[in-house]
């Protein structure tokens, strides 16, 4: 699947370039492939550069939480729930802990923190996959439910708004989250209907109730919130969780008489290892997306989805943000730039930017995060991985658009 996909951006940018040049449209159409090319393979290496500072601390502290046996309490408290969403992994095992705090991280929009946790989760897990090269059932579902993690302090978002001058920056929150509840939702059922999961089982079900309780009293907590307030508070809790977190690893160590600063410095290693191992898949990767954008084959795809909801008498407000929807799975560096191009262009509180900011927010960039969740444990085979993960940006995008349109419409 991924095979046909990679080649597919190459073949189909290659004819969209050849269709620009023919008719004239950009003659120059070519340079720009090369050089978005080019660009890409530059752009690999630099995030896989970045990366390896993130890598060495959180691996680094993981290490610490591990040998403590924090990480272990915590895979007892989730193993009813892992359990039976991921029967091949033992009970106990730390890929159960590695798992949640990557997901939790991701909820609260601590990217930065993300990341590290979950190749630490894909690292943990691939000790249990029996083929090296295949994505087992466990890491399939992780990757999906973590490229459609419910996201519920979306505070970027925030602040491209507040950047682009909107008066209430927060007002897309509500859209957002409906829209990447959507996502999960339909992540998660794509992959148990293929994985034969069993999803009305009394402990899922308990542990589903209790998730939608405490969203409940959440959504209650922000919107008595003024919107002035919400992008800081937002910010405030990520971080205090997230320096928390950190204080914790080092207490529990403290607590158990590790050497902690030793410790710390060999899972450290560990992260620089793993952050140079990705450069040749996210190489591949964002070099065909690169292709795929460069070439025009993005902005003719959007002129036939114009022209398709025109001629189905639908209306069309919505196909102005539809740039950032056809780039989110591809390049979250892309989907980024198409937003705020959409905000400069339509307005900031236009409907088609509010719109974009709520797409944006709906889900993560599915091929990215496979190239390096993967790349990092040297996965080739991705089986289903990558139809379910794309499933769950469409029904994320989806919802997004519906909602835009009940609160903005």
């Amino acid at each position: 699947m991924l095979n046909i996909i990679w080649t597919g951006f190459f073949l189909l940018g290659f004819l969209a370039a050849l269709w620009q040049w023919f008719s004239g449209q950009n003659p120059a159409v070519f340079n720009d492939v090369m050089a978005s090319m080019f660009d890409m393979a530059s752009l690999s290496v630099e995030i896989a550069i970045g990366l390896i500072g993130l890598m060495a601390l959180w691996l680094g502290l993981f290490r610490i939480a591990e040998h403590s046996g924090l990480i272990a309490i915590v895979a007892r408290a989730v193993t009813p729930l892992f359990t039976r969403l991921m029967p091949e992994v033992p009970a106990g095992h730390p890929a159960m802990g590695s798992i949640t705090m990557n997901l939790a991280a991701n909820m609260l929009g601590l990217d930065n923190a993300a990341t590290p946790m979950g190749l630490k989760a894909m690292q943990d897990l691939q000790s249990l996959n029996p083929d090296k090269e295949t994505a087992s059932d466990a890491q399939i579902l992780f990757l999906v439910l973590n490229t459609s993690a419910v996201t519920l302090l979306p505070v970027t978002i925030f602040l491209y708004r507040a950047q682009q001058g909107a008066p209430e920056p927060a007002i897309v929150f509500l859209p957002i989250l409906m829209a990447t509840c959507a996502s999960t939702l339909a992540g998660l059922l794509a992959v148990a209907w293929i994985q034969k999961i069993r999803l009305h089982d009394p402990v899922l079900l308990a542990w589903f109730g209790g998730f939608a309780v405490l969203m409940a009293l959440f959504l209650s907590w922000i919107v008595s919130l003024p919107s002035a307030q919400l992008s800081d508070r937002s910010a405030l809790i990520g971080n205090l969780l997230l320096l928390s977190t950190v204080c914790l690893f080092l207490i529990s160590g403290i607590q158990r008489k590790l050497d902690c600063y030793s410790v710390f410095i060999d899972g450290a290693k560990e992260g620089f290892e793993v952050a140079v191992r990705l450069i040749p898949f996210l190489l591949a990767m964002l070099v065909a997306i690169g292709v795929f954008r460069a070439s025009g084959c993005l902005d003719l795809l959007l002129s036939g989805i114009r022209w398709i909801v025109g001629a189905l008498h639908v209306d069309t407000g919505f196909v102005d943000a539809l740039p950032t929807a056809l780039m989110k799975p591809l390049s979250g560096s892309g989907a980024r730039a198409m937003l705020l191009e959409t905000m400069a262009t339509h307005g900031v509180d236009s409907f088609a930017a509010r719109t974009a900011a709520t797409i944006q927010g709906s889900t993560e960039t599915t091929f990215y995060v496979l190239a390096v969740y993967f790349g990092s444990v040297g996965i080739r085979k991705t089986r289903h991985a990558i139809a379910c993960g794309l499933f769950a940006d469409f029904a994320g995008i989806t919802a997004a658009i519906l909602a835009s349109y009940w609160f903005f419409g």
